[in-house]
């Protein structure tokens, strides 16, 4: 019998969990779900997924490990919970996908390194801030090297939930490291900013990049904008405000020219509110790279077959 789809499980019934499931429902692609698990028997992401034939499950992971068909775990709990499951997926042979910033496998951007760890036991999403700014670090970075990267994101207050907010901390050593070991800089900080506005705003995106030394402006905006149209592919909301602008500023390390570039990110509107682009560039990118496993995961088979 041909195989040609790979079970997958979500660990996690709260929102993005259940925007993920919509998505990977929408776009299967060679997943299968075959079980969304979570521990609050009345969480409304449980019951949609019953609606929709989803088996559902109330006792964490542990009816994920009971069923050796699962073989791709997307972990939309929380960093503190994450370093329990990793261990225990890792010893079941079961491949995570973490949503969260616990990063207890090598970080993944979809358009930057989404080929490079297709044979790791878990790979880490960093953050909402981390996938949106990431790509626009790494654009600049592999036209000139950069001495310094800072991201500021702004996202609306009622788009972060519990999780969200007790990950405060992770969240930004998580982007910062992020930004280094993938976009390619020295040095690097991140910030957050929970927006209390209502209507609430999209997510909004401040990325200062300093160069190292002289470069091309012109490479960098063509670099950029190859980027954001690879990040659209999978995210459509995706989108730079402007041009990159390039300013003269004093910094630390003498007056240098400054790369600005603003970013908004609206979502799809397949769970979430199309308001919560941080949470929904979160559930686009797990559901690209758990794709991109089950095709090697099937690839193998067939090799082995």
């Amino acid at each position: 019998m041909q195989i040609d789809k790979v079970k997958v499980a979500i660990l996690g019934s709260g929102n993005i969990g259940t925007d993920l499931m919509y998505k990977l429902l929408k776009q299967p692609g060679r997943m299968e779900l075959a079980l969304v698990a979570g521990i609050d028997p009345a969480s409304e992401g449980l019951a949609r997924a019953r609606q929709f034939g989803i088996p559902t499950a109330t006792d964490g992971i542990e009816s994920i490990l009971a069923d050796p068909d699962i073989r791709i775990v997307f972990d939309a709990t929380s960093a503190k919970a994450h370093v329990r499951h990793a261990r225990l997926l890792h010893e079941h042979g079961r491949i995570a996908i973490d949503l969260t910033p616990a990063a207890r496998g090598p970080y993944v951007v979809p358009p930057v390194n989404l080929g490079e760890h297709l044979e790791a036991h878990n790979v880490n999403l960093i953050t909402c801030g981390g996938q949106a700014t990431i790509p626009l670090v790494y654009a600049v970075s592999r036209v000139t090297a950069v001495r310094y990267a800072e991201m500021v994101s702004t996202v609306a207050s009622r788009s972060a939930g519990p999780g969200t907010r007790q990950n405060i901390d992770e969240f930004t050593f998580t982007t910062a490291r992020g930004l280094e070991a993938i976009g390619g800089v020295r040095e690097a900080k991140a910030i957050i900013i929970l927006n209390p506005a209502n209507p609430p705003i999209l997510m909004r995106n401040t990325i200062y990049v300093v160069p190292e030394g002289d470069f091309d402006e012109e490479a960098v905006r063509q670099s950029v904008a190859q980027m954001v149209a690879d990040v659209q592919q999978y995210v459509p909301g995706y989108r730079l405000k402007s041009l990159p602008v390039i300013e003269q500023r004093s910094t630390p390390w003498g007056e240098r020219p400054v790369i600005i570039m603003l970013l908004e990110v609206e979502g799809a509107g397949d769970f979430l509110p199309t308001y919560a682009g941080n949470l929904d560039i979160m559930t686009a990118a797990a559901r690209r790279v758990g794709e991109l496993f089950a095709a090697h995961l099937l690839s193998k088979l067939e090799v082995t077959v």
